[in-house]
């Protein structure tokens, strides 16, 4: 599923499995204003997403600038739809792709609208309140833990 997600500096956009988006939503209802606050928040509830996305990151900041995107632009067009690397949304390329649903779908985490819009979700409807077994880097565990998103958040659809 890609996820994308807004903040004060602009867009990053990973694809993570479905099964990440109750941490995602969790992580949310802590009012996070910056993706590495909801990396951060996400650890304990779905361990390793945070190492995935800022390597990415890592990787994408050495390969490109705003002055030469080649680099995205040349894996985005030659790699699968689920096997795109890590991005910042740059141009319109970049943001295309960002909204682009794959496989399971596309959810933008707007965190400085509070918003999270689910362009499409045919895994796991998100809802205001909900629960999730944690995930140790390897496994589901039995443990379960639950969310309350605030009523500042909107959720669209």
């Amino acid at each position: 599923m890609r996820c994308t997600v807004i903040d004060k500096d602009g867009a990053v956009s990973f694809i993570a499995h479905p099964d990440a988006l109750p941490a995602l939503v969790a992580a949310c209802a802590t009012n996070p204003t910056t993706l590495d606050e909801l990396l951060e928040r996400v650890e304990p509830y779905y361990r390793n997403l945070r190492e995935y996305v800022l390597s990415g990151l890592a990787i994408f900041d050495e390969h490109n600038s705003p002055d030469d995107l080649s680099a995205i632009r040349e894996a985005l067009s030659r790699t699968p739809p689920h096997e795109h690397p890590v991005f910042r949304v740059m141009d319109e390329v970049t943001r295309e792709a960002s909204l682009q649903p794959v496989k399971a779908g596309a959810v933008i985490f707007n965190l400085r609208a509070k918003r999270i819009v689910q362009i499409i979700n045919t895994y796991r409807e998100i809802k205001r309140t909900g629960y999730a077994r944690f995930f140790d880097g390897n496994a589901f565990t039995r443990k379960v833990f639950r969310y309350r998103l605030p009523e500042e958040w909107a959720l669209v659809p």
